[in-house]
């Protein structure tokens, strides 16, 4: 009984741990933010990345590993949800 207790325990513990710490950005469709918090984005983009290491290419990135990029690198430039809305909205537009 301890066994499956235990193992009940670890599994969840490792389908929380897989779980997004804040909202995902959306990696297909219309983009959510209005130009307005686009160019807002852009501006984060080139002073919260920047600050750390050289511009990555907008284009150089399909939407979907900007997805990925963007969930990795925004908790450490500590944008909030809308911030990191906007700044992958931003990012996926330069390439239209």
């Amino acid at each position: 009984m301890k066994k499956i207790a235990a193992g009940t325990l670890l599994t969840g513990i490792l389908l929380a741990s897989c779980t997004p710490k804040s909202s995902a950005v959306s990696p297909a469709g219309p983009a959510v933010s209005t130009a307005e918090q686009m160019a807002q984005g852009k501006v984060i983009f080139e002073n919260s990345c920047g600050k750390c290491h050289k511009l990555p290419d907008p284009t150089a990135h399909t939407s979907v590993q900007w997805v990925g990029i963007m969930n990795s690198m925004a908790p450490k430039a500590k944008l909030n949800d809308a911030q990191h809305q906007w700044v992958y909205d931003y990012i996926v537009s330069v390439k239209k």
